[in-house]
């Protein structure tokens, strides 16, 4: 699986109920093989996903393309992630911990 089909996804694995009352816009900076940008935006419950830069994001999460296909999958673990390095977030980081809860993981 690569980030491009991960993020096409996406938006049907969101969680209504984590996302209600939510209005925000995440960006995602991978890097390595299949890596680019996208950015998601929640809003009224709704999730969109979008290849390229978002113009004001709240919160940017940085990683290699590989380790964001593992973090979807439900193969790393995002806290371990950011606490060894492999996962950078800007912006607004209570948004970083409400995103754990905010997609189902894929399968």
């Amino acid at each position: 699986m690569t980030p491009d089909e991960i993020f096409r996804q996406l938006p049907s694995h969101l969680d209504e109920t984590a996302a209600k009352g939510l209005n925000a816009t995440i960006q995602f900076n991978l890097t390595g093989e299949d890596g680019g940008h996208w950015y998601v935006t929640v809003k009224d419950g709704q999730a969109t996903a979008h290849s390229g830069t978002a113009s004001a994001p709240n919160m940017t999460m940085s990683m290699t393309a590989q380790d964001y296909v593992d973090l979807s999958l439900g193969k790393l673990n995002r806290q371990m992630a950011f606490m060894s390095g492999r996962l950078k977030i800007s912006g607004d980081v209570s948004l970083a911990m409400k995103t754990q809860t905010l997609f189902r993981p894929l399968r």
